[in-house]
């Protein structure tokens, strides 16, 4: 893994405005990370993959190691109790982790309804919603790292009796700092199967506060999600079952982009693999992909070691699972340099293949870590047998930030639009993907290839033949069951989650979403989020430059 220095220009724009300390250059920030985690043993080996572009890690560990902070994590839960004085505890802890520079999650579900008695008044409580509310304009009052804005999950379950006012909770407007999602448990698949009613529990004493059908809200989760692309879907019982620690209890919530479940009070380090960097010619370099999976382990390992916890019960719970979470991004421009369909069945099976052979590396790398400085400590009760130094070793990521530092496209995303405006603290810039003048022509049928998708974002419309116009391909352009396809195949080689979005077309209706949900659940996928093209006025990206300026 030889030393290149190969950003973009928006990658250098993104790096100067939230990461590089003053007077730091790129290179700087690459030594100070590998310098602040690796130490004098593998700061030269970490030096080398980072600034490489060969792999990245979270934005707070870029942003915060080796300064006085040192807070290095991203991901989050905190515990949400049924009392006044710990729904209060948790949001001062919150601020904490906001501050530096981490997202949280939390699971509502276990707070009374709203109507419910306390202290033995009857009417007096006033509900999940009410109190999110107050979370989320706390976040707005701590700016998250002073470089971030904060993030937050709130998740409720399907059987909360106040499910349907948290379903639709952000139609009203509010909410700026929170994603949502809901709970869904088997009970409820049975029951929309069946066409049973399902009961919602009031969970201060168990007593069933009502009985609904299932169908009227799977159809309000999908009309809001349709609307504003909120809630998402976690399905609570796969991630338990695929929970590689189920001796510890149920997890009930993820952080702010549903990719990492975690119990109270632990923390996940993430970072991602760059695949497009690890494509040699028209083939994949699986020794340089080993090396690199292997090296990343290391690292986010070590993180765990040198991170600066912001309180005390989540370095206790972190250090007892030690949880990291290895992910790819730029597997898109991967496929394209590759000759690979997005929206193929060669595209599936490669995307198989391909996270088995990391979490198979990834695995053994902390098994062998396990030998040389011990295994997790809660690994008795585990799914290990053996030596293993991390519960967890894989998840796939969204790469909001990193992946632009790096110079290649999202996660496991296919390409939203190859041109588009985004503006980087205020500063506009224009994007559009080197992928084309690389592999299309500069004219077909007499046209400006360059100067349409600057325009359009997509190929769509150009006289190119059948296979290049598949293989560019953009996220609206691809059906929505090959989206969840593709997150399947994903999901069945990662311990934890995947953050993926299924992008949806304008005139998408509530049934079409409905039917996505379901196929993620029986395709064993841990959650869905779906986007439906132009639902929000604050969307991120829109098709072609010069189309509208969003807040990076």
């Amino acid at each position: 893994m030889g030393y290149y220095m190969e950003l973009s220009p928006q990658g250098r724009i993104l790096l100067e405005h939230r990461y590089l300390l003053p007077g730091e250059a790129p290179e700087d920030l690459f030594s100070r990370v590998a310098d602040a985690v690796g130490g004098t043993a593998r700061s030269r080996e970490f030096f080398s993959l980072i600034s490489s572009l060969l792999f990245l890690p979270n934005s707070p560990t870029l942003m915060n190691a080796g300064t006085p902070g040192g807070q290095l994590s991203a991901c989050f839960v905190l515990p949400i109790e049924d009392t006044l004085e710990g729904i209060f505890r948790t949001l001062g802890q919150m601020a904490l982790i906001h501050q530096s520079g981490g997202g949280t999650g939390f699971s509502f579900s276990r707070l009374r309804p709203r109507g419910d008695s306390v202290n033995g008044v009857a009417g007096a409580a006033t509900g999940p919603v009410s109190f999110i509310r107050v979370f989320d304009a706390a976040t707005e009052a701590v700016r998250q790292g002073g470089r971030r804005r904060g993030a937050n999950m709130g998740v409720l379950a399907a059987s909360h009796p106040d499910i349907e006012e948290f379903v639709t909770a952000k139609q009203d407007g509010g909410l700026s700092n929170f994603n949502i999602s809901v709970g869904i448990d088997e009970q409820f698949i049975h029951a929309l199967a069946t066409g049973r009613e399902y009961d919602l529990i009031n969970p201060r004493d168990g007593s069933m506060w009502q009985s609904i059908d299932p169908r009227s809200l799977w159809h309000l989760i999908a009309a809001s999600a349709r609307d504003s692309g909120e809630p998402g879907v976690l399905f609570l019982d796969e991630i338990n079952r695929r929970c590689t620690t189920p001796h510890l209890g149920p997890i009930e919530a993820t952080n702010p982009c549903g990719e990492q479940p975690l119990y109270p009070y632990e923390s996940c380090n993430l970072g991602s693999i760059n695949l497009a960097r690890c494509i040699r010619g028209s083939d994949l370099d699986e020794d340089l992909l080993a090396t690199v999976v292997r090296c990343g382990v290391e690292f986010l390992d070590a993180v765990i070691d040198v991170n600066h916890f912001p309180i005390p019960e989540i370095q206790e719970r972190t250090l007892a699972t030690r949880k990291i979470g290895l992910g790819v991004m730029g597997f898109a421009e991967a496929l394209i340099r590759l000759g690979i369909p997005y929206e193929s069945e060669e595209a599936i099976r490669f995307a198989g293949s391909l996270m088995e052979m990391i979490q198979t590396w990834a695995r053994e790398r902390s098994e062998e870590l396990g030998r040389e400085k011990g295994s997790f400590p809660a690994i008795e009760g585990s799914i290990y047998s053996g030596e293993m130094r991390n519960a967890t070793v894989t998840t796939i990521a969204p790469t909001g930030s990193i992946h632009l530092i790096a110079g290649t496209t999202s996660g496991i995303e296919p390409v939203f639009s190859f041109a588009y405006d985004r503006t980087i603290d205020g500063r506009p810039v224009s994007i559009v993907s080197d992928l084309i003048t690389e592999f299309l022509p500069k004219t077909a049928g007499g046209r400006d290839v360059a100067e349409h998708v600057r325009r359009y974002g997509t190929v769509d419309g150009l006289p190119l033949d059948d296979h290049t116009r598949d293989l560019f391909k953009t996220a609206l352009e691809i059906a929505p069951e090959h989206h969840v396809r593709m997150q399947a195949a994903f999901q069945k080689h990662v311990d934890n989650a995947v953050s993926k979005t299924v992008n949806l077309p304008e005139n998408t209706e509530v049934d079409d979403i409905t039917r996505v949900f379901s196929l993620a659940h029986d395709l064993k996928c841990k959650g869905i989020t779906v986007y439906r093209y132009r639902s929000r006025s604050d969307q991120v990206i829109s098709q072609g430059c010069d189309i509208c300026r969003i807040d990076g």
